[in-house]
């Protein structure tokens, strides 16, 4: 039980994920005319019709839902993109780079904007592709630190999401290998061994007759 909770404890959930991606900024184009609004995050705006803006995800999720803009997807997010990606995916062993919140950003677009998304059904494909490559080459790295002793692990252009998946396993995994190879267990180890019963050598034994 204690092992459960220490692993959940290191890790965030989906819904912590999404809140902290909803800062990325992403670019709407306002249907409404309106003064620059004041958060303690920062100011966005003014907002004139037709005229495309920065605005963190969360404000244009929120103006989504009001009908006040649409939303423009990220560059990533085209066909184009996300099938270069795929490729270069599946055949490199190495994680290609793509946004940090890229699995939440598209969700929450997914949920929040579709008719915003061209062909999004087939983006939606390829983003699951992607993840699916990708959650196979964390598999067979996770393996690998099962079956070799390792003290460091570099895995470059994880996401927020692999990451945390990937992050209670690895740490608990370099905890064992260090305290394994700690000096201490070394030593502890070879004084177990040296404690091994010997036998002592007492001479013949003499064998008593029956008289």
């Amino acid at each position: 039980m204690a092992a459960s909770s220490d692993s959940q404890a290191s890790a965030f959930s989906a819904a912590e994920l999404e809140f902290l991606a909803e800062d990325e900024m992403i670019e709407i184009v306002p249907n409404m005319r309106m003064d620059s609004l004041n958060f303690v995050s920062g100011d966005f705006g003014p907002f004139r019709p037709q005229i495309a803006t920065q605005v963190p995800l969360w404000l244009a999720v929120a103006l989504k839902k009001r009908g006040k803009c649409m939303i423009r997807p990220p560059e990533w997010m085209s066909i184009e993109k996300l099938t270069q990606v795929l490729e270069a995916e599946r055949d490199s062993e190495k994680f290609q780079p793509l946004p940090f919140h890229y699995v939440e950003i598209s969700r929450l677009l997914f949920d929040y904007a579709r008719e915003d998304i061209q062909d999004v059904y087939m983006v939606r494909s390829l983003i699951e592709d992607i993840k699916d490559v990708r959650f196979h080459k964390i598999g067979t790295g996770l393996e690998i630190i099962s079956r070799e002793r390792t003290y460091a692990l570099r895995l470059k252009n994880l996401s927020a999401m692999e990451a945390n998946i990937v992050r209670p396993f690895v740490t608990r995994a370099l905890e064992t290998f260090y305290k394994l190879s700690s000096p201490e267990m070394i030593q502890e180890s070879d004084h177990l061994s040296n404690r091994q019963p010997q036998v002592t050598n007492r001479g013949p034994r003499r064998q008593l007759k029956d008289r």
